[in-house]
């Protein structure tokens, strides 16, 4: 085998090194060190307490923090994580029932019980953070603890999709000693019963994550500790990987980064690996209705028609991402094409005629909002393309501003923007997910989108079907309803990359399918 000088060694050799250095490296660095990971990420969480992120914080927590149920792997169905089981004991999907592992605890110590799920869930609802995930709890009626180990959920109405979210960071189990039910925590410290308990954090710089000695779940550490290392910007990412102070980046490589280490990994002689994975990321534009102009279908329709999601792809994403023409992403049971069939290909003729038979003349003034440092640095050109776009056909006067996603998050939370961009990361692989969270009065976007189809017929009917395959049915006229809406405008769905040091393994298990990285999955193959 070799080491990592590339040097050959004999078996007897690296079984003696194996018995005295137990997991150490074969080319004398230390073993403490050799079983640390450093990953470097764009994505910066935006705060500590579950019940108030909705967003990529959810990448912190799936670490620190267990769930009932989890989707480990590539697995699309929930499995038991701090459950030792769980199932619907009705035939309507209204009375869900947990039975809890024996002996889990937090990492202070204190028992993980019935009781302090049922804590954990309500204060989700309690709180009711406006960034937090309680919409997603919306279907919840109540949570009883019988005895210390039953969980029993009643839901308002059927729904087949709860068990995808229990396992979701949406429904962290949190300890009640450390977390008030009726308002959210402060400070800089988590405690939870995940695989890593976090040593430190510095705010948008650095978490330091080690191997919780309190940790029971299903997860499989293969490392002992993993240093998070937050940047404002790709190039300062990149340069760390070359420099060799990270180990691998998770989001925040910009389209030529990407085709650049792909162009040197084909030349042969790149020390990083690039894995690309499919995933269900999402880019939208969203109308608020409270705006005079995106509140007019006309003006919605006649942007939908303009929109060239081909030539955005093409300039400004060197193809790394593909043209999306639906709000459900291609790969989940049930996509279309809606848009596409409602709009075809760009053309500012049938855009003007829309415009035209709604009495609209002139051009149309919109403002586009895009967040300046949550989804890389191509966001800012994106935006610039789509200016380009709308502006050429001579029916738009547009105007592109940018806030930090900390401010970003509080202006459209007020509806302060008439038109906003917006990633979607799936919470779970299911259609519901990609439908339900944009719709109804009160939704993930902070824009009311108020459809009676939809919130009353539509979704409940696909939530009475366990079997998700039937339920694609409702989904595909859900699609239709949306395109013809267009409150919400696709514009592509991405794929993930992952640039490593070669030394690096597990990477291609290291994400679930929600694209939130599993730290525990990756190791050091001089480690090993």
């Amino acid at each position: 085998m070799l080491d990592r000088n590339g040097r050959r060694r004999t078996g007897s050799i690296v079984l003696l090194i194996s018995l005295l250095a137990g997991c150490s490296s074969l080319s004398g660095d230390s073993g403490e060190k050799d079983r640390s990971i450093v990953v470097g990420t764009t994505s910066v969480p935006s705060v500590l307490d579950p019940a108030a992120a909705w967003d990529g914080s959810w990448e912190l927590y799936r670490n620190t923090f267990q769930t009932l149920l989890s989707l480990p792997g590539s697995t699309s169905a929930p499995e038991p994580d701090a459950a030792r089981h769980c199932a619907f004991t009705d035939a309507d999907s209204r009375v869900y029932r947990c039975t809890l592992r024996k002996g889990v605890t937090f990492s202070n110590g204190n028992t993980l019980d019935a009781a302090a799920v049922k804590h954990s869930i309500d204060r989700v609802r309690t709180i009711r953070a406006s960034s937090g995930p309680a919409p997603l709890l919306d279907v919840l009626d109540r949570v009883e603890a019988p005895d210390a180990r039953t969980v029993v959920f009643h839901l308002k109405k059927s729904d087949a999709t709860f068990p995808f979210i229990l396992a979701t960071p949406a429904t962290a189990l949190v300890d009640p000693e450390s977390y008030p039910a009726d308002r959210l925590r402060t400070g800089r410290k988590l405690v939870g019963s995940g695989p890593y308990v976090l040593e430190s954090y510095e705010a948008g710089k650095e978490a330091e994550l080690v191997r919780n000695s309190e940790y029971t779940g299903p997860a499989e550490l293969k490392n002992d500790s993993v240093t998070i290392r937050y940047f404002t910007g790709s190039a300062a990412l990149v340069k760390a990987l070359k420099g060799g102070t990270i180990d691998l980046t998770y989001r925040g490589l910009t389209p030529r980064q990407i085709t650049d280490f792909r162009e040197r990994e084909a030349e042969g002689g790149a020390d990083i690996d690039l894995t690309e994975v499919p995933a269900t990321e999402t880019r939208y534009l969203v109308f608020n209705p409270k705006d005079e102009n995106a509140a007019k279908p006309a003006v919605r329709r006649a942007v939908a028609r303009v929109i060239d999601r081909k030539a955005l792809v093409r300039r400004v994403y060197d193809r790394t991402v593909d043209p999306l023409y639906s709000v459900v992403p291609s790969g989940i049971t049930g996509h279309t094409s809606a848009f596409y069939d409602a709009y075809g290909e760009p053309s500012t003729a049938k855009a003007k005629k829309t415009l035209t038979e709604a009495g609209i003349d002139g051009k149309v003034s919109l403002t586009l909002w895009y967040t300046t440092d949550r989804y890389g640095e191509a966001t800012r050109r994106e935006f610039k393309e789509l200016k380009r776009q709308l502006e050429a056909s001579g029916l738009f006067d547009i105007t592109v501003r940018g806030r930090p996603w900390s401010e970003f998050q509080k202006g459209y939370g007020k509806g302060d923007y008439p038109v906003f961009g917006r990633g979607w990361f799936g919470d779970f692989p299911d259609a519901d997910n990609y439908v339900a969270p944009f719709v109804g009065k009160e939704n993930a976007l902070n824009t009311p989108y108020e459809n009676q189809e939809l919130t009353d017929e539509l979704l409940p009917r696909s939530r009475r079907q366990s079997d998700r395959a039937t339920a694609s049915r409702a989904f595909k006229k859900m699609q239709k309803v949306m395109a013809d809406d267009a409150r919400l405008l696709p514009l592509w769905q991405g794929k993930t990359y992952i640039a490593a040091d070669r030394d690096v393994a597990g990477v291609e298990w290291s994400l679930d399918p929600s694209v939130l990285m599993q730290m525990w999955e990756l190791y050091k193959k001089s480690s090993w």
